[in-house]
């Protein structure tokens, strides 16, 4: 009987061409996607890095860097004007966020429950939001002025005293609080809205068949399902909230040639951002204004983390 040998199979030795032939393989996909992160770097990381490098150096913008090492961030810690924008920012944010997520919260459940022209009130409601912060701020002016605006001719038919919205303190800060709660609430409606539309339909029908009226309802099955939704708008709301600039900028009429009056009468609507521009383009102050902006960081960052430990402990 014939016994057939087999061959033994002939195995491959390993490759040598390690990573590099795999990176040369796909060269044309990474270079598809260089653009991005050469943007980014030139536009985004680099500028960052520059600013905490001047951080550390004075300078005017034209000559020589002079090395001033700690010695801006000490001064920031003792600026009573950078506390003040500081105080005037939260304030300000707190006027407008809390009105604005109720409102916005209201707007998306009629939204959801509305059965015709759902795209013409999503566009209503999202158009402040695309409309020019200057032009929306020019208007808000004429709206809440001393002599003649819409405001206070409402408040002189129903018997109260005109009051000096862009002259007294708490007048500013209001005014600017409304212009950003007009501005932001459609905005943050849509995206309520969109959560809403990802709660099922069932867990509202068992409800009203074991009775549930529309308000246990809404606090008993639609905010707990709501809470990523709430906390995305309400860290977004902080961020952006504490970045305000353009309102005070045009509300107040800030003019370069008057950097004593940036912020109005007391520096009292004087923001965080507003007070970065005065000490960088106003003083040309470059180095200081770079230790303002880390310092207006280091703010935004520990109140969106605090917003959001609370909205995540709540819905523990």
């Amino acid at each position: 009987m014939a016994v057939i040998e087999q061959t033994p199979p002939i195995v491959a030795p390993p490759s040598t061409a390690g990573p590099k032939k795999g990176w040369r393989k796909y060269w044309h996909l990474y270079a598809a996607i260089s653009p991005f992160y050469l943007i980014f770097l030139g536009f985004g990381l680099f500028p960052v890095g520059f600013s905490l490098y001047l951080s550390f150096h004075r300078w005017d913008g034209l000559g020589s860097m002079e090395w001033a090492g700690l010695s801006q961030y000490q001064y920031l810690l003792s600026d009573s004007d950078f506390w003040n924008s500081i105080g005037n920012t939260i304030i300000i944010w707190a006027l407008a966020t809390f009105p604005m997520i109720f409102l916005a919260m209201v707007t998306a459940v009629m939204l959801n429950s509305a059965v015709r022209f759902k795209n013409v009130y999503r566009f209503a409601y999202f158009l402040p939001n695309v409309t020019s912060v200057v032009a929306i701020a020019i208007v808000f002016g004429s709206i809440f002025s001393t002599n003649f605006g819409m405001v206070n001719a409402v408040l002189e038919a129903v018997g109260i005293d005109q009051v000096a919205w862009l002259n007294t303190p708490w007048g500013i800060k209001v005014t600017i609080a409304a212009l950003m709660t007009w501005q932001w609430t459609g905005y943050n409606a849509i995206i309520f809205l969109a959560g809403l539309q990802t709660v099922p339909s069932e867990l509202y029908e068992a409800a009203r068949v074991d009775g549930a009226n529309p308000i246990q309802t809404f606090f008993r099955i639609t905010l707990p399902l709501l809470r990523p939704t709430l906390l995305f708008v309400l860290v977004v709301s902080t961020v952006t909230g504490l970045q305000s600039f353009s309102e005070p900028q045009v509300l107040l009429q800030t003019s370069s040639n008057d950097s004593t009056f940036a912020g109005g009468p007391g520096h009292s609507g004087q923001t965080m951002v507003l007070y970065f521009f005065q000490q960088t383009f106003d003083n040309n102050d470059f180095g200081y204004g770079a230790a303002v902006a880390w310092g207006i960081f280091l703010v935004v960052g520990i109140f969106s983390i605090i917003n959001w430990r609370l909205v995540q402990r709540r819905g523990d």
